[in-house]
């Protein structure tokens, strides 16, 4: 037997949107962080966080998930943002950061860029 699941769930577009607004906030962070020169690890930062962004809340997509446990924060906005940790900390695990603090700060920023922007946006 089956049960239905009820609530919200939010559209391919919603999510894209989402997960978009969220890398090019990082991309700018990074910018500042970071600075132009390291472009790559820019565009490498922003990629990473929107790619994880959209792909944890395209596939964790469900009422359950998206159900505000705590009010206004559902265990997808509290999740997302560890996902987006983890695909920064592997892209700087396969290309190593030439300023490891800032590189770190970076990544901090895009945390917390992923937590506010899933609670606003979703």
């Amino acid at each position: 037997m089956t049960v239905a699941a009820t609530g919200p769930v939010f559209s391919h577009l919603h999510i894209l949107l989402t997960a978009a607004i969220t890398a090019a906030l990082t991309t700018g962070f990074a910018v500042w962080r970071l600075g132009r020169d390291a472009w790559i690890d820019v565009l490498g930062t922003g990629l990473a966080t929107g790619a994880a962004v959209y792909l944890w809340r395209t596939s964790a997509n469900m009422p359950q998930l998206n159900d505000d446990g705590l009010p206004h924060f559902s265990a997808n906005d509290w999740l997302a943002p560890v996902l987006v940790y983890l695909f920064i900390s592997l892209y700087a695990t396969l290309r190593p950061p030439a300023d490891r603090q800032r590189f770190e700060q970076t990544r901090a920023l895009a945390v917390l860029t992923a937590l506010a922007v899933n609670v606003i946006t979703i």
